[in-house]
């Protein structure tokens, strides 16, 4: 059960981020400069990384996580009308994407999302007691108001490959009609160019809370009543018209309620916990890191205990006796 992240893997962790970095307008000089300069850093990540895989082997959820994963994928696929997993994968490389690489990043992150959640979120959340909720909430009032909230609908024209003009000009026609009585889905039936996900009518968007909006839509739906339709609204991909189905007031009184204090309370200290959690696996492992990276690496790590195994010269290792724990070795393989 030895975990190892090699060279291959942290070049193509390096690569991925300078692709990021040059797709927000660095150059690939710059790029290639700034993830080099935190290259340390991306190797403590890594090995954290293996650290938490390692610990969802080991709670069994290997089986689980990889049941999600394919529920993902044929999620994604449906929501491109998809048929087949073999028509997803020809789709991902047709967009330059790896299927292998997706499933493999998908597995990754709820791999570690499922330690979190078992090992610190779970029991973070019912740790707290009822006069630690009854205190937080005294101290924290403003963030149990009782925030304003609209429930959208949405008709959705694209810009591709049309005159901007024309679809405007639709677009403006199509919310007319919805004003004088005409059924808003059965438009967005009709004419929407989004495609509706997880089995939702193509008209229909969701549940928001007014704060949480986008600053242009939340202006144009600002003086729009239950029932009413929004002018239509220009995006860089095309326009949208919106209908608010529902507008809930707020309220300035705050409310108690038990599972919304829990999730504050977890939310603000999750972070931390997290990291505590990480730090308590970094110390309880045996953590071998090439000579070539032990120099900027080691003091991230912050392990506690003194069985960090540097790799020698001519490749040979010593493991520390007499100690127990998990072996995660940080090789310069190709």
């Amino acid at each position: 059960n030895d975990g190892v992240v090699t060279l291959s893997q942290l070049k193509r962790e390096m690569k991925e981020r300078v692709d990021t970095l040059k797709q927000n307008g660095m150059t690939e000089q710059q790029a290639k400069a700034e993830v080099q300069a935190h290259k340390a850093d991306l190797i403590f990540i890594l090995i954290s990384e293996q650290l938490l895989l390692q610990k969802g082997k080991e709670l069994d959820f290997t089986e689980k996580v990889e049941a999600e994963v394919n529920k993902r994928m044929l999620e994604t696929a449906k929501e491109n009308n998809i048929m087949t997993m073999d028509k997803l994968c020809e789709a991902m490389t047709q967009a330059g994407l790896s299927c292998e690489e997706v499933r493999r990043t998908l597995r990754t992150e709820i791999m570690k999302q499922a330690v979190f959640e078992n090992e610190v979120d779970s029991k973070l959340f019912y740790g707290f007691s009822s006069d630690d909720l009854h205190k937080y909430f005294d101290a924290h009032k403003e963030k149990f108001l009782k925030p304003e909230s609209v429930e959208l609908s949405e008709i959705f024209l694209s810009l591709a490959g049309k005159s901007e003009a024309d679809v405007k000009a639709h677009a403006a026609q199509l919310a007319d009609q919805a004003r004088k009585g005409g059924d808003f889905c059965t438009l967005a039936a009709a004419y929407t160019e989004r495609p509706a996900t997880n089995g939702k009518k193509p008209c229909k968007v969701g549940l928001f809370q007014v704060s949480d909006l986008r600053a242009d839509i939340a202006a144009a739906v600002k003086n729009v009543k239950a029932g009413g339709v929004s002018d239509p609204l220009k995006s860089d991909e095309g326009y949208q018209i919106l209908r608010v189905d529902v507008r809930t007031a707020g309220s300035n009184t705050p409310t108690f309620n038990e599972n919304s204090v829990r999730l504050a309370m977890a939310a603000e200290r999750s972070p931390k916990a997290h990291e505590e959690y990480l730090q308590t696996l970094r110390d309880d492992a045996f953590i071998k890191v090439s000579k070539d990276y032990s120099e900027s690496v080691q003091p991230l790590l912050k392990v506690k205990q003194n069985f960090l195994v540097e790799r020698t010269g001519d490749g040979s290792t010593s493991k520390p006796e007499k100690k127990k724990g998990k072996i995660l070795g940080i090789f310069p393989k190709p």
